[in-house]
């Protein structure tokens, strides 16, 4: 059950979000035409009437780009202005997430991109832990990851989720608590809808944009961070085998945050992970305005 923040932005205003609804005949609906992005918010611990969002300006950024792939011109800085105006509608009290979304509105039944409305809409929801912090199971998955030849994986477009979905399902209904996908050379991707890092011999290591991973923003967050901390990064194809055999291992990405894996199929991972724990660590320091070296990717919102 989740609860939803009051206040929704729709069709260029701000309306209860019970009142946010489309049609059934939406394009997107039927087509997945559609973009998303997500962002993570916070009361600031030291001022509560304040709201913490975390590198706001990546994701608008991030969010102009897929919504390119639409063929809808929606600025960043528009995108930004109405974030910061929604948070201040809702005034959240608590941990929330942000789901702003871009879409071919039309009411039409012809797979297109030319000639149809588009538009944009923002919803948010409150979120503590999206998976357990103290470490989730994992299973290869049947399915394997779009290639970008076939589908603009550097954008985050809500038709290529089909394939999230059945991986994640199937994970979880075969006793695992997330799925990691191959690409289509047998290499290690990604997780359902996060970035992965293994740990091998105190080098951080990830598969590179080359193997069809998302642009995670906590992706680059933490390879950014580790090396602030010193922490070789290499980003390189990991195969199945390598994974099986890490020193550590864990999960990225906006909902996840830094989520250990304990288990990939029958391979258990150390309970003792340094290098996992130093960048949660930091990580949580810096979205919660405590890490004075990365105070610009925190973005303040007064409420008052």
């Amino acid at each position: 059950m989740h609860n939803f923040l009051p206040i929704a932005y729709f069709r260029n205003q701000f309306v209860p979000f019970a009142e946010a609804n489309v049609s059934i005949a939406t394009h997107a609906l039927h087509y997945g035409t559609g973009a998303f992005g997500g962002m993570r918010g916070l009361p600031d611990p030291q001022n509560p009437r304040h709201i913490l969002l975390f590198r706001l300006d990546r994701h608008c950024q991030r969010l102009s780009q897929s919504a390119r792939f639409m063929h809808y011109d929606l600025p960043p800085d528009k995108i930004q202005q109405v974030l910061i105006d929604f948070v201040k509608k809702n005034s959240p009290a608590t941990s929330f997430y942000i789901r702003p979304f871009v879409y071919t509105s039309d009411l039409g039944i012809s797979p297109r991109l030319h000639s149809v409305e588009k538009d944009f809409f923002v919803y948010g929801l409150e979120l503590g832990d999206y998976l357990s912090p103290e470490g989730v199971s994992c299973r290869i998955s049947s399915w394997h990851r779009q290639e970008d030849r076939s589908l603009p994986l550097r954008g985050k477009i809500s038709g290529a989720y089909i394939t999230s979905s059945l991986a994640k399902t199937e994970a979880v209904e075969s006793g695992f608590d997330e799925a990691i996908l191959l690409n289509s050379q047998g290499k290690v991707s990604e997780a359902s809808g996060m970035n992965i890092f293994i740990v091998r011999n105190g080098r951080l290591i990830t598969p590179g944009f080359d193997q069809d991973v998302l642009e995670g923003i906590t992706r680059d967050s933490v390879i950014t961070v580790a090396r602030s901390l010193g922490i070789e990064v290499v980003e390189r194809p990991v195969d199945k085998s390598e994974l099986f055999i890490a020193d550590e291992a864990f999960l990225s990405g906006t909902a996840a945050r830094v989520t250990p894996i304990r288990r990939v199929e029958n391979y258990e991972f150390s309970t003792h992970r340094p290098i996992t724990d130093k960048l949660r660590d930091k990580l949580t320091a810096i979205t919660e305005n405590r890490d004075p070296e990365f105070r610009d990717w925190v973005f303040s919102i007064p409420l008052d």
